[in-house]
């Protein structure tokens, strides 16, 4: 039984490489341990071309094969016939155009079983999607970089650097600007962005023109890099322009401008999986760039109107001093329901009108009907001498208008009369003015009214006083009265608490009046949250006169 047993399993192991895998379908091959082949199915003579039995594998297939045998049979630092030597589980290589996997199968005569599996389609369906993880990361990137800032130039500026860095070897953004003068912004290979301004002719690139008007352009491949003029190609970019594409920058609704991709002659073309890569990129930057450019256009309004609504800066008079001091109620508002305006008289023996108010409501819905009634008085300024005169007329104009808020003001007509002030105080549904004497004490005027704008017909009171040199009448809005805070944290700064800190002003210029109240005001709140306030200062100016008539001696005040 013993010899027929050996036959059979001599018989076996030569059945060929053909016989045994040749329904297989991968390429196998068989090699000893000198790196020769033993035999192989037909699936590897195929694949390898000339090999065949007895050829030297070095030969026959792939240097990687070959190699990959070598390491297997003999690894380094293993002597030959070492069973613990560690074995690769995988090879990989191309054989032609197609890449492939080598599985070594070591047998007990020290030959080796090659499996060859083509894995070219999963290679490349992997890098597909390495690929699109990449550009998702690379386009989240880009919208956490350009959503950071709201400043055009800065957008402009990524914009160029990112596309320049990962779309092509430089990049070139530009906007729409009035007649031929282009805004642009160029990057080369990821390096710093540069910012000028050409006169260009856009109709000399194809689909520039298009793309700034926000229509698509034509398909960047059609684009003859011959025809790209000077201007729109970086001086830092070296060679020669081998491709380019054009890519509008879609804004919200409105053309934001144009992508400009630039690649020398030994990169390859744009593709066209790589322009709609290139557009997705786009969309972020337009619409980046296009908030941008809203949020510009919007603060020069702010700043053109607020010119206009911002408290002016107070100062001498014809003779008299004025100081303002205005906080709003919140930060973010520069602008609210307090407002004050000084009017000069036409000449200096004429009086001047200064007006103090404060609108129902705060934020720019106040601030709009502050506008109104500050330019309402002073086209009524001729009748500054008419006080009751000016609110009827005022109270009749805001009644006709749209606006459902009422104000309260205090109209004061200054006059200098020699080393003195004198000063009419009319008083609509305001806190009473405040005088500062020199000896300390602070008189409230007893001028009443009646608010504006919310009944048909109102009343009112006017009265006069006048200031001593270094005395000052201080109007000032509820919110410095109003103010809440102190040690218990809702207790109102109140009239009298006021009115302390001004005995401890007597004297002082009106400035520091101003500062004092806004300063401990300030101070008594809580929480920070308040009602605008708003203060003005009139001060009738010291008198004096030289102690010395040699030009260098100091003057001496009086009183």
């Amino acid at each position: 039984m013993a010899p027929l047993k050996e036959h059979i399993a001599t018989k076996t192991q030569q059945r060929s490489a053909s016989e045994q895998w040749g329904p297989a379908p991968y390429a196998v091959i068989v090699v000893d341990r000198a790196g020769t082949v033993r035999d192989l199915n037909p699936a590897a003579a195929s694949l390898l071309g000339g090999a065949a039995r007895g050829a030297a594998l070095s030969d026959a297939a792939p240097s990687w094969l070959a190699r990959a045998h070598e390491e297997t049979t003999n690894p380094t630092g293993r002597p030959a016939g070492d069973a613990t030597a560690p074995l690769r589980p995988v090879f990989r290589g191309r054989i032609g155009a197609r890449s492939f996997e080598a599985h070594p199968a070591p047998d007990g005569d020290g030959d080796v079983v090659w499996w060859l599996a083509d894995d070219t389609d999963r290679r490349l369906v992997e890098e597909e999607l390495a690929t699109e993880r990449e550009r998702t990361a690379f386009l989240a990137e880009a919208s956490n970089v350009l959503l950071a800032s709201l400043n055009t130039d800065r957008c402009m500026h990524v914009t160029a650097q990112l596309a320049s860095q990962y779309l092509a070897e430089a990049a070139v953004v530009i906007v729409p600007a009035a007649g031929r003068k282009l805004p642009m912004t160029y990057a080369v290979e990821g390096g710093a962005a540069v910012r000028r301004t050409v006169t260009a002719d856009t109709a000399l690139v194809p689909g520039l023109s298009e793309a700034l008007q926000g229509f698509p352009p034509v398909p960047s491949r059609w684009i003859d890099p011959a025809l790209l003029p000077d201007w729109l190609i970086p001086e830092e970019f070296t060679g020669t322009v081998g491709s380019a594409s054009v890519t509008p920058l879609p804004g919200h609704g409105v053309p934001a401008g144009v992508l400009v991709l630039l690649r020398g002659t030994a990169s390859t073309e744009f593709s066209e999986n790589e322009e709609v890569f290139a557009r997705l990129f786009a969309a972020r930057a337009g619409a980046a760039l296009s908030a941008a450019r809203l949020y510009a256009e919007q603060s020069d309004i702010t700043r053109t109107l607020m010119r206009d609504l911002l408290p002016p800066r107070l100062d001498r008079v014809n003779g008299v001093e004025f100081a303002g001091g205005y906080q709003p109620a919140a930060a973010r508002d520069r602008v609210g329901g307090d407002f004050y305006d000084v009017h000069p008289g036409s000449t200096p023996d004429e009086a001047s009108l200064a007006v103090l108010g404060d609108v129902c409501g705060k934020g720019l819905d106040a601030a709009v009907l502050t506008g109104k009634i500050r330019n309402t008085l002073q086209a009524l300024t001729p009748m500054a001498g008419d006080h009751e005169g000016m609110l009827r007329l005022l109270n009749g104009a805001l009644l006709n208008s749209h606006h459902t808020r009422f104000a309260t003001l205090v109209l004061a007509s200054v006059r200098r009369e020699e080393n003195r002030v004198r000063l009419r105080l009319t008083s609509a549904g305001h806190p009473a003015p405040l005088v500062i004497r020199n000896d300390g004490r602070v008189e409230e005027i007893d001028t009443r009214g009646t608010l504006v704008g919310a009944l048909p017909h109102i009343e009112a009171r006017t009265v006069e006083t006048e200031l001593l040199p270094g005395e000052t009448c201080l109007l000032y809005t509820d919110g410095v009265t109003e103010a809440r805070g102190g040690p218990l944290g809702d207790e109102l700064f109140g009239e009298e608490r006021l009115m302390r800190a001004m005995a401890e002003c007597a004297g002082m210029p009106g400035t520091a009046v101003v500062e004092r109240v806004q300063m401990l005001a300030s101070q008594w709140l809580h929480d920070g949250r308040h009602d605008d306030m708003a203060l003005v200062a009139i001060t009738a100016p010291p008198t004096t006169h030289l102690s010395a008539v040699n030009g260098h001696t100091r003057g001496r005040y009086t009183q």
